[in-house]
């Protein structure tokens, strides 16, 4: 350990003995009253000391306003060199900041958002290349390999320098452009990937609802199919009374509102009434005599009972 070193690890006396001074600097730079008690010093170097006071100002809890002081070789007047606010071992700090494409989470996009894509995103492939280029399985760049590798995708190297963005005047791609027939980017066989783990692990069979369900999507009436390689596993729900109305669902997903599962019988019909308009019923206007359960003769047991 060579002597300078030793000499920068050891306050200067002089420097060590101005807390007097570095308080009052620091009572300069802050609000009244929020500079707290002397809380040690630490030695910068040859003849350069910082002091640490405690910080009472609210929301800053375990913060210390640190004051540099220093002297010049030979001389005997101390001065001060800076003084902040800095976080002590215990304080309390804001949150690591994190980018925004990194906060951003399903749901999250709102009306009149927009939300870009990077150049190499790893579930956007060039939409249209040629019928004189193979169309690459993806396009990646090296960072992103072991990602894939992750999500056990099938992909090919390649970064989005390599890909053709502007199509040359009368080439294939040219000419699909200017008909409407190119989109710039489509999904890559990671993005392809990525989207059926999604769907599946919502409205997959491993579902609750679906290990209750008597049967699945595959034979019911509500489900839309969709096009395109995505087609063979999902389709699109309409039943209005399922949960997934509305949703892509796995073929092997089900629920209790399946088309076939349960037909509800048709309500029992009466009979028509029959009618006979061939005879006529006729109808007393006053009941007959004999209808009553008195006789209309009166006799000895029935004057008994006082019937008139």
């Amino acid at each position: 350990m060579s002597a300078a070193t030793t000499r920068s690890r050891t306050p200067d006396r002089l420097c060590a003995e101005a807390v007097d001074l570095a308080r009052a600097a620091a009572e300069e730079a802050a609000a009244p009253g929020v500079v707290g008690e002397h809380e040690g010093m630490v030695s910068e170097g040859d003849r350069v000391v910082t002091h640490f006071f405690g910080c009472r100002e609210l929301g800053y809890r375990g913060w210390r306003w640190a004051v540099t002081v220093a002297r010049a070789s030979r001389a005997k007047i101390v001065t001060v060199d800076e003084v902040v606010l800095l976080p002590g071992p215990d304080a309390v700090l804001a949150p690591e900041w994190v980018p925004w494409s990194e906060r951003l989470r399903p749901g999250d996009l709102g009306p009149g958002d927009l939300l870009p894509t990077e150049a190499d995103d790893p579930r956007l492939e060039p939409g249209y290349t040629g019928a004189d280029e193979p169309p690459p399985n993806s396009v990646l760049t090296e960072d992103l390999a072991e990602l894939t590798d992750a999500e056990d995708a099938e992909v090919t190297g390649g970064s989005p320098a390599e890909q053709t963005v502007t199509p040359s005047r009368g080439s294939i791609t040219a000419v699909a452009e200017e008909l409407g027939m190119r989109r710039a980017r489509v999904l890559s066989r990671y993005g392809l990937h990525s989207a059926a783990d999604r769907w599946e692990e919502a409205f997959g069979p491993k579902t609750p609802m679906a290990q209750a369900a008597p049967a699945s999507c595959e034979s019911c009436g509500f489900l839309v199919p969709i096009g395109g390689s995505l087609g063979q596993a999902f389709g699109v729900c309409a039943n209005e009374f399922s949960p997934a109305d509305g949703r892509v669902v796995s073929l092997a997903y089900g629920c209790g509102g399946h088309s076939e599962a349960a037909v509800m019988p048709k309500p029992p019909q009466p009979a028509p009434p029959v009618i006979d308009e061939t005879r006529v019923d006729p109808f007393p206007l006053r009941p007959s005599p004999d209808s009553g359960s008195v006789p209309a003769t009166e006799d000895a047991s029935s004057a008994e009972l006082g019937h008139s």
